[in-house]
């Protein structure tokens, strides 16, 4: 077998083979789709009451419909088999399947999960679970959340629950999903769920997300299978600085701690960053990290997932200015503690409809510092695309050029990245469907598939479509 790390390089306008057995698929998030929010024993997650709460989501949104995934669960899977798709990451709803974070599971919520991944099987597509992409009973928020000890302790609970209804089917799990949004988005700008605003708070959930991951990870490789697959998705800022000044290269440093280290530290090294820790030393003391939990988290993964749309770009600055936006929504409330003599910067060049910078090659960077700092562990692109404003014309059609041109541009990046030595195992672009995009509400559309709201009606864009032959070739055409 050619791997295409043996190719020529290839020039900006050829077409690239991707190696031999790399995975292709797509992704999405239980609240953003599945609906049905309180059917069949669901209880609300903090999503459902940050949604329902005036003025925090767009147009007063809610996930309570989504796209209805719950009910049209085996159309949405016959569209992945007619693109063509070798694997679905999705996530499992914790309110669904043990809706007080606590007890025995409901095995109505088991059972959607079981119908879903055998129709999945069925199709030849392979299922990649993630454990937790943000819906957080509310019942476990209720009594303190992710910045309490027993959150995590929950979780790696829920996990076993999880293995032992479908280890049988799944053989590719995921613990995390961006677990930087979930401590600094939900407990320190308050833009996402649960919308509290507290920096010591987003720490303490920092590290109770690490903790709950590793012992999750246990909890997995207890009850599945040894061929069975564990990993973790982090959405690993590409921190650069605005300029050269050794000012600049330090708010890299620090943004870089409270982003991706603050992370990849203990799940991947067994430590907290010694800078972190001083950087945050005037907020905390860090004394809820108790003896033996970085020991816990440590775990061994069979493979990293990385997340990436755009690159960070920051300087210094005097402090004495608002907070600046960071890309990740608008909040007088910082989500980077101790960081306020760090200013943030939109990166020049084409957007995207959420205001991000089109830029691959942070991909490829971020991507080559990976496989540097971790060479030993593989890499799996779990989420990468863009917003636009798409919208079906008369015929029916969605034409999305500048998709397929953000997606064939970061393909490519990918592609030099393991021509380079990068150990990237497989790509899954956000999202299959347009969907319920956070405090966006339905505003945002990233889907490959065109979702008609007020019908459910499922419409593949023209990148759908573009998309579908990489997968069943495994090769990007030339621009």
């Amino acid at each position: 077998m050619v791997t295409a790390a043996q190719q020529t390089a290839s020039t900006p306008d050829a077409a690239r083979t991707f190696p031999k057995g790399f995975l292709w698929g797509s992704a999405t998030a239980s609240y953003q789709i599945e609906g049905a929010a309180a059917e069949d024993g669901r209880t609300p997650s903090i999503w459902d009451t940050y949604a329902r709460t005036p003025g925090r989501v767009r147009n007063g949104d809610t996930g309570d419909v989504a796209t209805d995934h719950y009910h049209r669960w085996r159309e949405d899977v016959a569209l992945m088999a007619e693109l063509g798709l070798g694997a679905y990451r999705f996530s499992l709803a914790w309110p669904r399947i043990q809706p007080t974070g606590r007890g025995p599971a409901v095995q109505k919520g088991l059972d959607f999960y079981r119908r879903l991944t055998d129709e999945l099987l069925e199709k030849g597509i392979q299922p990649v679970a993630t454990l937790y992409h943000w819906d957080l009973p509310q019942e476990l928020e209720d009594a303190g959340g992710w910045p309490e000890r027993a959150t995590a302790e929950r979780f790696a609970e829920y996990a076993a629950l999880a293995a032992d209804a479908l280890g049988d089917r799944v053989k590719t799990w995921t613990t995390l999903n961006e677990p930087w949004c979930s401590a600094f988005l939900g407990y320190g700008s308050g833009v996402h769920a649960p919308g509290r605003t507290d920096p010591v708070a987003a720490l303490r959930a920092a590290h109770h997300l690490n903790l709950g991951h590793g012992l999750a990870v246990q909890a997995l490789r207890d009850r599945l299978p040894a061929a069975a697959q564990c990993s973790v998705t982090l959405n690993i800022h590409h921190v650069r600085p605005l300029t050269g000044t050794e000012g600049d290269a330090d708010a890299v440093r620090r943004i870089d701690a409270l982003a991706n280290r603050v992370f990849t530290g203990p799940m991947l090294e067994g430590a907290y960053p010694e800078d972190l820790l001083k950087d945050t030393a005037g907020l905390t003391d860090w004394s809820f990290v108790k003896d033996g939990d970085l020991e816990q988290i440590n775990q061994p993964l069979d493979f990293l997932g990385v997340n990436y749309y755009t690159p960070t770009v920051v300087s210094e600055t005097d402090g004495s200015g608002t907070h600046t936006s960071d890309g990740h929504g608008n909040s007088p409330h910082s989500p980077w503690p101790a960081a306020d003599k760090v200013a943030f910067h939109q990166p020049p060049g084409e957007r995207t409809a959420m205001g991000w910078a089109v830029d691959a090659t942070g991909l490829y960077d971020l991507l080559r510092r990976l496989s540097s700092d971790f060479p030993k562990l593989p890499l799996v692109i779990t989420e990468n695309g863009a917003a636009f404003d798409d919208y079906a014309d008369p015929e029916g059609n969605v034409n999305d050029p500048a998709r397929i041109a953000y997606v064939r541009d970061h393909l490519a990046a990918v592609h030099r990245a393991v021509l380079d030595g990068s150990d990237v195992r497989g790509y899954f672009l956000w999202s299959l469907l347009d969907n319920f995009e956070w405090a966006h509400g339905y505003s945002k559309r990233f889907g490959a598939v065109y979702v008609d709201y007020p019908t459910g009606r499922r419409i593949p864009k023209a990148s759908a479509r573009w998309y579908a032959e990489i997968a069943r070739t495994g090769v990007l055409p030339a621009a």
